[in-house]
């Protein structure tokens, strides 16, 4: 049976660091026992509707084995962690092999001057097909962004002039304000307090991330998650 100082052994101090009380309780479910499902308790869930996905923000077949969703804030340090260290990992080897369905949820937090209008212009990008570039070069390109406030430089590097016309358009007509704080009320009634939150959900039953955790640690959690299907 694995135990938690074996979990952890392998980590840098400073992953370790970042990975929050939560994550570690987590894990501790099921390093206690290989049967998880019945060890772990249920946690309630929010009723997911059509319009809090809307804008093509989802990756992955909607009938996976496991659902992440991903509360994140494109100027938050440790999101730009998360993203660039750990999720095109979990795009190769999870989403796109059909057992995880990952959805982006935008949480902009006040305390960070432009992550608002970073989702804003994500949302619009994601209506015409383009989100996962445009998350990319935000996420890529956080420092430049974050001190210049140029959002719209950023996105405009990797759309093409016809498609930033249309982006400014959606941005500038305020149609996404709902969408964003869809996401940000779906992420309190969660209790998300801060970013990145990673929420799981397997077989009816949730189980949050707060911060950030590395992808070795992430992969050995689903492949419980999956064997105890």
């Amino acid at each position: 049976m694995l135990e938690i100082r074996d979990f952890f052994r392998r980590e840098e101090p400073v992953v370790r660091r970042s990975i929050s009380l939560a994550a570690l309780l987590v894990v501790a479910l099921f390093a206690a026992s290989s049967l998880l499902a019945k060890t772990a308790r249920p946690k309630a869930r929010a009723k997911e509707t059509p319009a809090a996905t809307e804008g093509r923000k989802s990756f992955g077949s909607k009938s996976a084995p496991i659902t992440i969703e991903v509360f994140s804030d494109f100027q938050c340090p440790a999101c730009r962690t998360l993203y660039l260290g750990v999720w095109r990992q979990l795009f190769d080897n999870y989403v796109n092999t059909g057992k995880v369905h990952l959805i982006h949820r935008d949480m902009p937090l006040p305390v960070h001057a432009h992550s608002r209008v970073a989702a804003r212009y994500a949302c619009a990008a994601a209506r015409l097909g383009k989100f996962e570039v445009v998350e990319h070069a935000l996420f890529e390109k956080q420092d430049s962004w974050a001190a210049s406030g140029d959002v719209d430089g950023t996105v405009a590097s990797v759309l093409t002039p016809a498609e930033m016309t249309k982006v400014r358009a959606l941005v500038k007509g305020g149609t996404l304000e709902a969408e964003i704080d869809r996401d940000s009320a779906l992420g309190q009634t969660n209790r998300v307090n801060q970013t990145p939150t990673s929420i799981i959900t397997s077989k009816g039953q949730t189980f949050p991330i707060v911060g950030v955790v590395s992808y070795p640690v992430l992969k050995q959690f689903l492949d419980q998650l999956l064997a105890s299907r």
